[in-house]
């Protein structure tokens, strides 16, 4: 437990709070679902022994989606990630019947859309995730990547530029 300004953080209290947003950050980085917990179960390490470095000059989810970040770079450009052939999941869908048809034609919608942005550039992909998947504001997520609040205006708008042109045709 550690307390700043009168704000006492609780490791558990924390995970539930912002452990959806942890998973799935992780998630639209690594593309797995068994990699996301385990890159949850490493961010929630790293708060737990550095949360007496929590300065507050950030949100503490911002500091925590930072370091969700991070785990998810080291991940992504380690050693071992590179030399490993990843498998791809195989999802069974089943139809019960016609109510289950527009269900479907979401999940389907969704997905399409979930594989364009994690197919986006990195610099692309980190400043929407931020804004529309963390609900930050654009100077939240300029703050938290470490860039310019203009360049990531810019970079917002390339990236739905680029998921208009993907998605184009698609939906």
């Amino acid at each position: 437990m550690y307390q700043e300004n009168q704000e006492v953080y609780d490791i558990e209290a924390l995970m539930r709070k912002y452990g959806n947003d942890v998973l799935r950050t992780a998630y639209m980085y690594v593309k797995d679902s068994h990699l996301a917990e385990d890159i949850f179960q490493e961010v929630f390490i790293k708060v737990n022994q550095k949360l007496h470095t929590f300065q507050g000059e950030s949100s503490i989810k911002t500091w925590i989606i930072r370091i969700t970040i991070n785990a998810c770079k080291d991940y992504i450009k380690s050693a071992w990630n590179q030399k490993v052939t990843q498998l791809t999941e195989v999802h069974e869908n089943t139809l019960a019947g016609e109510d289950d048809y527009r269900a479907v034609e979401q999940a389907d919608e969704s997905r399409m859309v979930r594989d364009a942005v994690i197919n986006l550039p990195q610099k692309y992909k980190d400043v929407l995730l931020c804004v529309y998947y963390q609900d930050m504001t654009v100077t939240e997520a300029a703050k938290l990547l470490g860039i310019a609040e203009g360049t990531a205006k810019s970079r917002l708008s390339r990236a739905k530029e680029k998921l208009r042109l993907s998605l184009e045709g698609r939906i």
